[in-house]
């Protein structure tokens, strides 16, 4: 934690949030690219992150689409997310 003097002099605290892992950064991430997949907006997916999500298993190839596998839908259930079988 931080301690800033305010302008009168007072002292204001102020919580420092660690930056995001990059695991939790894909997690945020995974629903709202397969939504934009199945928009057929892939160009509007962040650089990096369809391969990222290939190499961890959480999208595949199938019939020359890109859908959720079983692991990725696991971590939609688990982190929350509702895919509502957005991967079929």
């Amino acid at each position: 934690m931080r301690i800033r003097a305010r302008e009168g002099g007072a002292p204001l605290s102020t919580t420092v949030m660690p930056p995001k892992s990059r695991g939790q950064m894909l997690r945020d991430s995974l629903l709202p690219t397969v939504e934009l997949l199945g928009q057929r907006h892939a160009s509007e997916v962040r650089d990096g992150l369809i391969a990222d999500y290939l190499e961890l298993d959480w999208l595949e190839w199938n019939g020359g689409t890109l859908r959720l596998t079983v692991t990725g839908s696991n971590i939609c259930i688990s982190c929350g997310l509702d895919v509502n079988d957005q991967h079929r």
